[in-house]
């Protein structure tokens, strides 16, 4: 699983490091949301897909990579791609 955060989305209500302390990273500055890493690890991924539901601005992108295929999930809506 990869997490990425949307500069042009997210609005810094840090509901994703209140959820997912570990993943993400807030800005001393507008205190505006990162991902800590783009890997996700499996310890963290159930809180990470909670951050992303959770997520006001549906600024969380997560990729779910499994058997040849890519499950993209913005928010709560997701879309299936081939890998390349």
């Amino acid at each position: 699983m990869k997490v990425r955060v949307d500069p042009q989305r997210c609005q810094g209500h840090t509901l994703c490091a209140m959820i997912a302390p570990d993943a993400f990273a807030l800005s001393d500055l507008d205190g505006t949301s990162s991902a800590v890493c783009e890997v996700v690890p499996a310890d963290q991924e159930e809180l990470v897909r909670e951050a992303a539901r959770s997520c006001p601005e549906q600024a969380i992108l997560i990729e779910e990579t499994q058997s040849g295929s890519s499950e993209l999930t913005v928010g709560h809506e997701k879309t299936r791609e081939a890998m390349s």
